[in-house]
């Protein structure tokens, strides 16, 4: 069974840096894409970042574009995502993702794409 915990969140303001995490668990993901995904409060979740699996390809929603990378560690079987410079509307609860597609493409920003996600953390950027 895999499963994934995300870490990291937190309360921060405007201007700030957050670094979340997503340990795996139950299998190796040195084969598989990872992601991460955002929902605020009504709103449907919503794409962020994919990785593919040699961590050389990575994809941006454009909003975090330059602000946020996204990194992997396949021998912690870890995934991150490096926050800078967060403001309010960054504010949501962020799920990580793994695919056993190891590529990452457009479909990397539909969440039926993705085979398995974590339960979230929440990061909250008051102004």
């Amino acid at each position: 069974q895999v499963q994934l915990m995300e870490s990291g969140g937190g309360s921060v303001q405007a201007g700030a840096s957050l670094r979340l995490s997503c340990a795996v668990t139950g299998r190796s993901i040195s084969t598989y894409a990872a992601g991460w995904f955002r929902q605020a409060p009504g709103k449907e979740r919503s794409f962020v970042a994919a990785i593919n699996w040699g961590g050389v390809v990575t994809h941006y929603t454009d909003s975090v574009q330059g602000r946020f990378v996204i990194s992997r560690d396949n021998a912690k079987n870890t995934v991150y995502l490096q926050m800078d410079k967060l403001s309010p509307e960054d504010t949501a609860v962020y799920y990580c993702a793994v695919d056993q597609d190891g590529t990452i493409g457009r479909h990397s920003t539909n969440t039926r794409s993705w085979d398995y996600f974590g339960q979230g953390t929440q990061v909250t950027v008051s102004s």
